[in-house]
């Protein structure tokens, strides 16, 4: 993945800003969430948000990063949640994520199945079972 100069933006197709663009080096990551340097190097180390990293080693935040850092502060200052729980956190919330995407995976394969049914044939109900018992036997 190619980094963007530092402090540049990264514009996805259609001028859209991308979330997911790593473009922040940690000092103005840091600004952007209100935090210390080392604040955001503490949470790497601990796996709380997790900066690609450059050929060189220098951690690069994109915009969705930035935006974790200050969720995993307001846990923190807002809530009391403790950094252990705010990794767990994190981690049923990706998940939670990732199933959802699974689950509309899912539901587009079963309506192209849908989709691709024939519809000049009709199923037949068969309700009952007739016996025939003839009235005499020879």
């Amino acid at each position: 993945m190619s980094v963007p100069p530092e402090g540049g933006s990264a514009k996805s197709r259609g001028g859209q800003a991308d979330p997911d663009a790593q473009v922040f080096v940690i000092s103005v990551a840091a600004q952007l969430a209100g935090m210390h340097a080392q604040t955001l190097r503490t949470y790497d180390r601990l796996g709380l948000v997790t900066p690609l990293r450059t050929t060189g080693g220098g951690r690069r935040y994109s915009p969705r990063d930035v935006a974790l850092l200050r969720e995993v502060q307001r846990l923190s200052q807002d809530e009391g949640v403790n950094l252990a729980g705010i990794k767990r956190i994190i981690e049923l919330t990706n998940q939670v994520e990732a199933l959802q995407s699974r689950v509309s995976e899912l539901a587009q394969e079963l309506a192209n199945v849908h989709a691709s049914y024939r519809r000049d044939l009709v199923p037949i109900q068969r309700n009952a079972l007739v016996v025939w018992k003839p009235k005499h036997q020879r």
